[in-house]
């Protein structure tokens, strides 16, 4: 996440397109191994050009250039797409249609208040635009708490029901505010891997109360496929785990990552 939400958490999404060019073929070279490189999405279309009076197309555009063997992947909010309203329909199918031709791959779709219908047409537009769909829940309160009943286990597992059935090709839980507690990873993410075993899990926090790293490790350990992290200098705090603890973390366990890269000789 160092391309997007790590700065966008630590320094309010104000790392320039000319600093994500010049470290993108070091990016290239040495991170050829990461399941994707978020790097677009959220709020780095809005602080581009209000604030850095940059083209958010362009730095796509460009990094995909240098950065040709590693998955883009973005946050898109629903009906909202990259904005904070909702536009219209033909707006958001446009919009994924343009990211996919500028190099985007992956679309992480979201709703803060897991409205199913602003999720669908989000998923939709990123899927007919020919991208990777990636439906995220919302993550909230504590499923390891049996006196919170609000946001239990069972509002959890109806959710990622409907998801999976509206077509998501990976089911993402979003823990935004950095609430989801070791323990209450393995009751969330095995309780959906037992249901859906075929279908991709992909975790995102934010590693604000500290339990980042921990939560992380419970969610592998109980059948996740992929986890957000963040390069270690921006790492922690609001931004993500550090993605060198992780690593070190799963060394000589049935989980061990492997390098961060492939011989640079695969590169095409």
């Amino acid at each position: 996440t160092t391309f997007r939400d790590a700065h966008q958490s630590l320094l309010a999404t104000r790392v320039r397109t000319h600093d994500l060019l010049a470290v993108s073929p070091y990016v290239a070279q040495n991170f050829s191994n990461l399941y994707s490189l978020e790097n677009w999405g959220g709020a780095t279309f809005d602080v581009a050009l209000r604030f850095l009076h940059e083209c958010p197309w362009e730095r796509l555009r460009e990094m995909r250039r240098l950065i040709p063997n590693i998955p883009f992947q973005m946050l898109l909010r629903g009906a909202n797409a990259v904005g904070y309203t909702n536009y219209p329909d033909n707006v958001v199918y446009k919009f994924c249609e343009m990211a996919v031709k500028e190099g985007m791959d992956i679309f992480r779709v979201f709703d803060s208040l897991n409205y199913l219908p602003n999720l669908m047409l989000g998923m939709d537009a990123a899927g007919k635009a020919g991208g990777v769909v990636e439906a995220a829940i919302s993550y909230t309160g504590d499923v390891s708490d049996p006196k919170k009943t609000k946001y239990d286990l069972k509002y959890y597992l109806g959710l990622a029901d409907e998801l999976i059935k509206g077509g998501t090709h990976v089911l993402c839980i979003k823990d935004m505010a950095g609430l989801l507690k070791p323990q209450a990873a393995k009751l969330l993410i095995s309780a959906i891997r037992d249901k859906h075993p075929s279908t991709p899990i992909h975790v995102h926090t934010h590693d604000t109360s500290g339990a980042g790293v921990a939560a992380m490790l419970a969610c592998a350990e109980a059948g996740a496929d992929v986890v957000d992290a963040a390069v270690d200098s921006m790492s922690g705090l609001t931004s993500q785990p550090s993605l060198g603890a992780l690593v070190a973390s799963l060394q000589a366990t049935p989980l061990d990552t492997g390098p961060y890269s492939l011989p640079a000789s695969r590169l095409p």
